[in-house]
């Protein structure tokens, strides 16, 4: 039997997960604060009275950044707080929707990633939008065999986080849900979503969560042993419901 191991959200992009016991869906929306914040690059090129998909390259990432690693972060949905800590210890809090807040929290990057970035970082969001590395909202599916069968492949542990997924499941064969596009997945019986596109992998892999240093070749294994860069599927909700840790999946 799968079952639906963890469920994570990523408030800020490229910031730390945050692990849910369960969660509301909604049609054609992603998990409430899922990518709800991003912190653009230098650039002031996001218009919140027009939000768009924006290619993730504008925004501070574990692609480039590596360095967003070692830090964990604690976001409020009440208040929209976000708490960042270096090895447990506070280095900046500020509120998201108040501009001294953002301000304090953009000094912080500014300082953390003087190095590493374009220009001033600016925190950037609008009502209903999330920050996708595609362009419509969904959720991120990973298959937990797969993890282990590519950390087999590669004679590592890999951290599942380092794929940044919504669900992690585990029950089925590795690689199966390379075959899921096109495919309705049932939750707890329940068909509740569509998957459309395989997740094509990016150096953000390479990263190790715990560590934030670039200690594996994640996409360039995967492409040399399958001939693909794939980890992973994309689903769209189709239906309103609740899950939770633990419920039943299956694929048809």
């Amino acid at each position: 039997m799968a079952t639906i191991e963890t469920i994570y959200r990523y408030p800020v992009k490229g910031l730390s997960a945050e692990e849910l016991s369960s969660t509301n869906l909604r049609v054609d929306d992603c998990i409430a604060f899922d990518r709800a914040y991003a912190i653009a690059n230098g650039h002031r090129d996001f218009d919140a009275a027009a939000p768009k998909f924006m290619e993730k390259t504008k925004f501070l990432m574990l692609m480039r950044h590596e360095k967003l690693a070692a830090l964990q972060t604690l976001f409020e949905p009440e208040t929209h707080s976000l708490t960042i800590l270096r090895n447990g210890k506070q280095v900046s809090k500020g509120c998201l929707q108040q501009p001294v807040g953002r301000k304090l929290i953009e000094q912080f990057f500014a300082a953390y990633l003087e190095d590493q970035i374009l220009g001033a970082p600016h925190i950037v969001s609008a009502p209903d939008h999330s920050f996708s590395d595609v362009g419509v909202k969904c959720l991120s599916i990973i298959n937990l065999a797969t993890v282990r069968d590519l950390g087999r492949m590669m004679g590592e542990r890999i951290d599942p986080l380092r794929f940044r997924g919504n669900l992690y499941i585990d029950g089925f064969e590795p690689w199966a849900e390379l075959k899921w596009v096109g495919k309705t997945i049932a939750i707890n019986d329940m068909a509740v979503l569509q998957c459309f596109q395989r997740t094509r992998r990016c150096a953000a892999t390479n990263v190790n969560p715990e560590t934030a240093s670039r200690d594996l070749s994640i996409p360039a294994h995967i492409s040399r042993a399958l001939g693909h860069g794939d980890l992973g599927v994309y689903a769209k909700v189709t239906q309103d419901c609740h899950i939770a840790k633990g419920a039943t999946i299956t694929v048809d």
